[in-house]
């Protein structure tokens, strides 16, 4: 601890500083700012000497957040991502990103605001890069084993980048042209910068991974043919089936997965192809859900130039301070302003979708209804229900699981009753060398426990084929998040 008094002396939090409203709806660079070497300095000082770091256990990787904190307070940066990036593979990603469960358990968040957790972690990660510090960190040995991770996303870029550490030599497969999966063609650019992907990737291509882009497994190879080529397979996946809304009008042109529109977006944005297939100038935007990825499509369509932008959500709007059943050190559920909502739009709860209405085909509104608890069930009241207008429509209901057909067919995999990737203690499926880690085992869940169980399936891994292993397995397949203890 640097500082014994620092969680005295400054109590004030001082979060990520973030460019105008007007100035970065214009555009689609990153919203927040690099925060003040000598406020970052204040804010990590105030990591205080709780004897048991809660953090450490809100936080899936194990960060040694007290550690870093005090290396930063020091002035000691190029130690503290040492340190930092001993328990995460990525943390430019979480920093940016995670919802940062370690604030929730941190200890001095029983009486005061939590310390900057994530904004400190940025700024590390950030520092190094900057300073050109990012080598690439290359095996001490060889071995002969052969390693397919499919998929790209946080999980599948974690395990492959241990693996490869390791000394084995480890190809990712991508169906889509450009490696990232989701963090590429999912997260909009105010929020990650394309560039610190790259950044990334371009360390883990000097350390030896392999990346095929363009190639779908199941229908480019099928699953037999490349579990011939190597010792073990990794599926890496996410749960990519979205939810879908089974109302009348759900066939009208204008309704769409939020997923979709963030795809199309973020292609034009990158300069992968010319002119929007969704967009939402001049309309009235309705989206159905209210978490990240709703206000993702909230920021992108103000970006856009909607005329309106209406967020609906069928609970209750969440507190603003921590409610009573959800105690510290559990992460509670909260009413939550992110970058996108100071933007503009509107929030709605307990609104329930009864159907879209429209006319030649196409959406022109949604009948909303207020909900009602009925047999533990929050069904629509009838007499309540009224029509907003809706030009178009996007449903940002989260994903019910990993697409089952084509490779995981023909690999025999079985699945849980989620709907999941079924595993044993050990990420591996019932097919004997197939893993699966991340979303498409886990289901839907944050990206701080992709790059968890990515690393943790790599150590797995290592030990399936070597015997042993040395790599850390900071989660297992049956771990959940401290909030659901």
């Amino acid at each position: 601890m640097a500082n014994p008094r620092g969680f005295l002396e400054v109590r004030e939090r001082v979060t990520v500083p973030k460019r105008p409203v007007s100035v970065r709806i214009m555009d689609y660079r990153e919203v927040t700012s690099r925060q003040d070497a000598g406020v970052l300095k204040k804010q990590a000082g105030r990591c205080m000497d709780c004897g048991v770091p809660f953090c450490h256990n809100g936080c899936p990787l194990g960060n040694l957040i007290p550690e870093w904190n005090a290396l930063v307070h020091e002035g000691r940066m190029a130690e503290a991502a040492e340190r930092l990036h001993a328990t995460n593979n990525f943390p430019e990603f979480t920093g940016r990103l995670c919802p940062a469960p370690c604030e929730s358990s941190c200890v001095l968040g029983i009486n005061q605001p939590a310390v900057t957790i994530k904004q400190v972690e940025v700024e590390i990660a950030d520092t190094l890069i900057a300073s050109g510090g990012l080598e690439p960190v290359l095996a001490v040995r060889h071995t002969d084993k052969r390693i397919a991770v499919i998929g790209s996303g946080p999980a599948g870029l974690a395990a492959a980048q241990q693996l490869t550490r390791a000394g084995h030599t480890v190809a990712v497969y991508e169906r889509d042209e450009k490696v990232g999966g989701l963090l590429r063609y999912g997260i909009p650019d105010f929020k990650m910068g394309k560039d610190v992907l790259e950044t990334r990737l371009a360390q883990m291509e000097a350390e030896g991974t392999v990346f095929r882009t363009g190639v779908s497994v199941g229908t480019d190879i099928e699953f037999d043919a490349l579990n011939r080529l190597y010792d073990a397979v990794i599926v890496a996946t996410g749960a990519t089936v979205p939810r879908d809304l089974p109302v009348p009008g759900r066939d009208l042109e204008g309704v769409h997965f939020a997923m979709d529109y963030l795809v199309d977006s973020n292609q034009v944005v990158a300069g992968e192809r010319e002119g929007l297939r969704i967009d939402a100038a001049g309309k009235h935007v309705v989206i159905l859900g209210g978490g990240d990825t709703g206000a993702d499509c909230l920021g992108t369509a103000t970006r856009q130039g909607a005329a309106s932008v209406t967020t609906l959500a069928i609970g209750a709007q969440p507190p603003a301070e921590r409610p009573a059943h959800q105690p510290w050190p559990m992460a509670p559920i909260i009413f939550e302003v992110q970058s996108a909502h100071e933007e503009g739009g509107e929030r709605m709860y307990l609104a329930a979708t009864v159907n879209f209405t429209g006319e030649h085909g196409r959406v022109m509104g949604v009948t909303l209804a207020e909900t009602e608890f009925i047999d533990g069930q929050r069904l629509p009241k009838p007499g309540t229900e009224r029509v907003i207008p809706a030009d178009l429509v996007f449903l940002a209901l989260g994903f019910t699981g990993p697409e089952q057909a084509g490779f995981l067919e023909q690999a025999n995999t079985e699945f849980d009753d989620r709907g999941s990737v079924a595993r044993d203690g050990y990420y591996m499926t019932n097919t004997p060398g197939v893993f699966a880690a991340g979303d498409a085992g886990r289901g839907q869940s944050l990206i701080v426990w992709a790059i968890a169980e990515g690393r943790s399936c790599a150590a797995a891994v290592d030990k399936y084929l070597m015997g042993e292993t040395r790599l850390p397995a900071p989660v297992s397949p049956t771990d959940r998040a401290i909030s659901m203890l």
